[in-house]
């Protein structure tokens, strides 16, 4: 184990860290932002004319899309759920249109079909960046033998498509995806993850950007001081609730060995 340390304090040992991918990781607004706008678009193709400015400005919303698609929400469905919440809220806005749910569900799934097909991240031909000074820490915490894990909303080949194309692989040894069970934010998510990294719960630390990351931290079993929120991965910083320590930037982080 080794001390982790945010702006020279002292956050206890860990021989863990698990981190969150999109808005932690990555800088994934552009990404998810395209993606947000291709799902509208599509649902607009599939409605009568007179259904669309309804069924966009509602769409819109539910993703969390602003300043005219410019930006996302970083608290919202788009950039926190998993996808199949984020199906279920585009039927229930096909619904509010007057659509019946078996209707409204079925567009929405052939939606999602299409939009997967021209996602970059699912294609692997794009990824999203990492945020600045990554690399530097995740170095460190593998120099005094911490262990890295990923815990996300994300399926596993996007995780490992982000994960090789930055070269990060061998610093991660543990993930746990949309596709495992119980996703997060169950807090036995966390359990899960950390029984098959074989590491205690109480001597690690998560990252991440939402405030159902943190809150599913602290529910099982991760002291408080070390449930922590990362900020800088969005035009607009993320409304994390204090007392979570908060992360401004990767330097701020460091492990120093635990004699």
């Amino acid at each position: 184990m080794a001390k982790l340390l945010l702006r020279g304090i002292e956050l206890g040992l860990v021989e863990a860290v698990l981190f969150d991918k999109d808005g932690t990781l990555s800088i994934s607004e552009p990404q998810l932002i395209t993606l947000a706008k291709a799902r509208v678009f599509l649902c607009l193709e599939q409605v009568d004319p007179a259904l669309r400015p309804q069924l966009q400005d509602l769409l819109e919303r539910a993703y969390g899309l602003r300043n005219e698609g410019k930006a996302l929400c970083p608290a919202g469905i788009t950039a926190v759920a998993h996808r199949d919440h984020n199906l279920i809220s585009t039927a229930t806005a096909l619904a509010q249109t007057g659509l019946g749910w078996p209707d409204a569900l079925a567009i929405s799934e052939l939606v999602f079909a299409k939009a997967d097909q021209g996602d970059g991240r699912r294609e692997g031909r794009h990824t999203s960046d990492t945020t600045e000074g990554l690399l530097p820490f995740l170095q460190q915490l593998q120099g005094l033998g911490v262990r890295c894990a990923v815990i996300s909303n994300d399926d596993v080949a996007g995780i490992e498509h982000f994960l090789a194309s930055h070269q990060l692989s061998s610093y991660f040894s543990g993930l746990w995806s949309a596709e495992h069970q119980p996703r997060k934010p169950d807090p036995q998510a966390v359990h899960g993850l950390c029984g098959v990294m074989g590491v205690a719960v109480e001597h690690c630390a998560l990252i991440g950007d939402a405030n159902s990351d943190l809150r599913m931290a602290v529910a099982a079993g991760i002291p408080h001081q070390r449930a922590l929120g990362y900020t800088a991965a969005w035009s607009s910083a993320p409304p994390l609730n204090e007392p979570h320590p908060l992360i401004h930037h990767w330097d701020e982080l460091r492990v120093e060995a635990a004699f």
